[in-house]
């Protein structure tokens, strides 16, 4: 080998030991950007699953939440039919018809064997029947949880909203029999959060002039005798405070929009509105009911302001150990009744009351109650009554998961004050047989024959299953 060959060989060796390991990093740096696509990818993947699962889930516990609504709409729906069947057992023990029965007591026992294995299970508990026999029962996979609240017990600040004197009479009487006891008036005495201060009239005329349609200021004063009581024009006390809003002079749309009337703060909310949150029944006050009050669901604290809206001046409403007597009265007699109606009529409500009668009024008096000197009986009896035809209806539709548990509110409030009966004929149809009405046309007996474009309004509006006036879900 020359020394030229010798230096050409060393020099190609010298070349190939500093390449050495080059491809150790090529294969190290592209290993390094798989991985890093690869975790991308994954987190990309994941993410996305986890976004499905989720959107199906809340979909899922939606439609159990719908389920739940139109079961309950059906399970109220049925309540005719219901105290038909109980009308013969009261006319023989109580010797009057059958009052309202509130089913909707019941929902969670009831519609059981439409829920989750563990419905199903109390159904048959209770009920001594087994479920396994029915067709499309049960739900897989979730569950619903049911509350249907009586918005006709509650104090309907909507009242106003109809604009005569009489209707504001009535609601001012309601809200002052509420909040006018003097056990409250220390509560009053203090400025709210924007440095106000707001007696209890002037509260009660706050929500009276927000709904009422008219331009003049409600004094609220229900012992005054005259059906005019407006006073002046309105004043403008919230642009005085730089709110940007007006009063609006017309209906209540929601519950949430009574927050913005004077003097209800928080505090108020929860002393006189809706003392528990995760209990509806316990609310006082509506934007939804009808003008009456139904005594047989109301709470006892709406009971006790229906009471003093017609006697201020009774013991009952001014001394604290009488009203005490009277909730834990009222608290007895439910828990005695379980869910059963109480009072026959308004005026069994009246007399009991007045210390009158066997029943309520009885344990009433046996407890210490001083017996109520209204004012105008008639009145209160006016103002009151013992059947419900509006209710909230808050059905949870839960989807359980891993990790998490997937859950979805639906609030309706349902009116079935234009309703028909479950299984009756719509109105304006007449499916009564040929025979019987010579001078009846096809289109009037055959229950066939295409129902007119009015027909099908009216059954509409009177849905069996009630009509939603207000939806919200979250």
């Amino acid at each position: 080998m020359t020394p030229l060959e010798r230096i050409l060989r060393r020099r190609a060796k010298s070349r190939t030991r500093k390449r050495r390991g080059v491809a150790l990093i090529l294969v190290l740096g592209t290993i390094v950007i798989l991985t890093v696509l690869v975790a991308q990818l994954y987190e990309s993947s994941t993410s996305t699953l986890s976004a499905a699962l989720a959107d199906r889930d809340t979909l899922k516990a939606e439609y159990h939440a719908r389920s739940a609504v139109n079961l309950s709409r059906l399970l109220i729906a049925t309540e005719p039919m219901v105290r038909k069947a109980v009308d013969p057992m009261f006319q023989m023990a109580m010797k009057s018809s059958a009052p309202q029965i509130p089913v909707w007591r019941y929902t969670s026992l009831v519609l059981g064997p439409f829920n989750d294995a563990e419905g199903a299970a109390d159904f048959q508990r209770v009920a001594q029947v087994a479920p396994d026999g029915g067709k499309n029962l049960g739900l897989s996979g979730g569950k619903f949880e049911l509350k249907i609240v009586d918005e006709d017990s509650k104090i309907n600040v909507n009242l106003a909203a109809r604009g005569d004197a009489f209707s504001e009479q009535r609601l001012g009487a309601q809200l002052i029999g509420l909040i006018g006891s003097p056990q409250y008036a220390e509560y009053f005495q203090s400025p709210d959060a924007d440095g106000q201060l707001t007696t209890q009239p002037q509260v009660c005329g706050a929500l009276v002039d927000w709904a009422d349609p008219d331009e003049t200021s409600y004094p609220c004063d229900p012992l005054s005798d005259t059906a005019s009581p407006s006073e002046g024009p309105e004043d403008n006390y919230y642009q005085q405070l730089g709110l940007q809003y007006f009063r609006k002079n017309a209906a209540f749309d929601s519950l949430d929009e009574v927050h913005l009337v004077r003097g209800v703060s928080d505090d108020f909310w929860a002393s006189f509105i809706e003392p528990d949150p995760d209990d509806p029944d316990s609310r006082v006050i509506t934007v939804w009911g009808q003008d009456r009050i139904n005594v047989n669901s109301a709470n006892a604290q709406t009971l006790l302001a229906i009471v003093c809206s017609g006697a201020q001046d009774a013991p009952l409403c001014n001394d604290p150990e009488q009203m005490m007597t009277f909730i834990s009265a009222v608290t007895l007699a439910k828990s005695l009744t379980q869910g059963a109606p109480i009072f026959k009529s308004p005026r069994a409500f009246v007399n009991a009351m007045r210390g009158r009668g066997r029943g309520v009024g009885s344990l009433f008096t046996f407890l210490g109650l001083e017996p109520v000197q209204f004012r105008d009986a008639k009145a209160v009896q006016k103002s009151i009554s013992t059947e419900s035809r509006v209710f909230s209806i808050y059905a949870d539709g839960i989807i359980p998961g891993k990790n998490r548990e997937t859950r979805v509110r639906i609030h309706d409030v349902v009116d079935f004050r234009s309703a028909n009966e479950l299984g009756g004929d719509l109105p304006g149809t007449d499916t009564t047989d040929s025979s019987s009405s010579s001078s009846s046309s096809s289109s009037d007996t055959d229950p066939n024959a295409a129902l007119t474009p009015e027909q099908v309004a009216a059954a509409l509006a009177s849905d069996p299953m009630g009509a939603i006036i207000y939806h919200r879900i979250e």
